[in-house]
């Protein structure tokens, strides 16, 4: 046994009580009763402990310092383990285990004051989770920015700087864009009840039209839509709503587009650092693909349209061109995960200025919603009417994720790239997707990015996908391409 093979038969084992530890979140937002939550919150807390321990303890060091690549995947391995050890020595074990069990706390708090509608209640917890994640933030930035620090958990290499450039070349053509739809007529809206029990059965079945693997998988419902696990047990969750079928729908394509990455991963990679998406990024840019470009197209939304009348039958659509049109509806709302792909990075950029803000100290929680309700106004030009349908609506602060937000934008982005090289590699992809048939897109995706894992890192993964560096360009000019052909601009 060499220093490299000793070193992955542990991390071997940690990657596996990760996953156990990914299983009792999963079991926390689907099937846990309710009464369980505060042992829950120790049981988060005492897995926290295990893997912090294992991810520091001094053998990692050694055997890092003694261990020699001997190909590109070793080198990867040794790179991950590295990065994740000189992270994580830098993180006391008490305040690891305190995150863990404040955030399962603060995520039951959120759901409750969500349902209440009540932000006094949440504030304080999480004021606490603000405080803990800046302590983290702190002790591994040194010197550094400290929202880069969080930043570089979910997408390595990125910094609040160059997001944040991206974004401001994206926002002037988005806004300009937006204002020339709204300013136009808008497609007929879909009407009427959709019974949930054909709705959940569609939802299947388009699940398994973008090859998500029941066999390792299952389908559940949730509040708020996620994908869980990787290799050989990849879970995911949808929504129902009884007048809006497509929240269902689109939900379910967009969690199948994270599960897919992680089914399609090389199972040489299996619990090794490499055998899960390489970055928050890269994994939306697998959802966001398979949500818009090929579920969203007009070759794909012909074949829903006659899957929605045999489940449904007449629901007032007269035909597919309408339909398409209907899917594609950009609509005035308050809710990220229901936005129409126009304003989608709008509601993304909101949250990043205001996570940065937070982060920074430039702005108290105790301000928190103020900031957003003025913020949302100016960017949307309306006024948030509850705070579920405002700052309350995403669970991701509650569960610390700060960083999280802008990784939804770098996804359209890389999509918008992996969608030009994907159309040259399969000229012919619409007669397919007008059939029903996404296996020459969903094949692509998987030889060319998905089954890499973690080999490379996120720029370099579409880079090798896509043979050009990432740019907002390709992005911009599908959504204008798209939507002036749907609104005659």
């Amino acid at each position: 046994m060499t220093a490299y093979d000793d070193l992955m038969q542990f991390q071997r084992e940690t990657e596996a009580l990760g996953q156990v530890a990914g299983r009792l979140g999963w079991d926390q937002e689907t099937m846990m009763p309710e009464g369980a939550t505060p042992q829950r919150a120790e049981e988060h807390g005492a897995m926290a402990n295990v893997l912090h321990a294992r991810r520091i303890d001094p053998r990692v060091g050694d055997w890092l310092a003694a261990a020699e690549a001997l190909d590109d995947v070793s080198a990867a391995n040794l790179r991950h383990i590295q990065r994740n050890f000189e992270r994580t020595t830098k993180v006391p074990a008490k305040l690891a285990a305190e995150l863990a069990k404040t955030t399962s706390l603060a995520h039951r708090t959120w759901a409750q004051c969500r349902a209440d509608e009540n932000v006094t209640g949440f504030l304080p917890v999480l004021q606490k989770v603000v405080d803990l994640r800046k302590e983290e933030a702190a002790a591994v930035a040194g010197n550094a920015d400290p929202y880069d620090a969080l930043l570089d958990d979910y997408e390595a290499g990125a910094t609040g700087a160059s997001i944040g450039a991206m974004f401001d070349a994206l926002r002037p053509r988005l806004v300009a864009l937006r204002a020339a739809i709204l300013d136009s007529d808008a497609p007929q809206e879909l009407s009427g009840n959709f019974d949930e029990a054909a709705q959940l059965a569609l939802s299947e079945k388009l699940a398994l039209a973008f090859g998500y693997t029941l066999n390792n998988g299952r389908i559940d419902k949730a509040v708020h839509p996620f994908s869980s696990g990787s290799g050989m047990d990849v879970r995911i969750t949808t929504r129902t709503n009884p007048t809006d079928p497509f929240n269902c729908f689109y939900s379910t394509i967009h969690e199948v587009g994270h599960a897919a990455y992680e089914q399609g991963i090389d199972g040489q990679h299996l619990l090794t650092p490499l055998g899960a998406g390489v970055s928050m990024g890269v994994h939306e840019s697998q959802s966001r693909i398979y949500e818009n470009q090929l579920g969203r197209s007009r070759a794909f939304t012909g074949w829903l349209y006659g899957q929605m009348r045999e489940s449904f039958g007449d629901f007032g659509i007269p035909d597919e061109d309408s339909f398409f049109a209907t899917v594609n509806r950009v609509n005035n709302g308050f809710i990220r995960t229901e936005a129409d792909e126009v304003q989608y990075n709008l509601h993304v950029l909101l949250r990043f200025d205001l996570e940065r803000a937070l982060i920074s100290g430039d702005l108290a929680v105790n301000d928190l919603e103020a900031a957003w309700n003025d913020r949302f106004a100016a960017d949307f030009g309306y006024e948030v009417d509850k705070p579920s349908n405002g700052v309350l609506q995403d669970v991701h602060w509650s569960e610390g994720l700060f960083g999280y937000f802008p990784t939804y934008t770098l996804g359209n982005v890389y999509a918008g790239c992996l969608n030009v090289a994907l159309r040259k590699a399969v000229p012919n992809l619409d007669d397919d997707l007008a059939r029903g048939d996404t296996s020459a897109a969903t094949h692509w995706l998987r030889a060319n990015l998905q089954q890499f894992g973690g080999l490379r890192s996120p720029i370099d993964t579409i880079t090798h996908a896509t043979g050009e560096i990432p740019s907002e360009v390709p992005l911009l000019d599908y959504l204008e391409q798209k939507f002036r052909g749907i609104y005659d601009l």
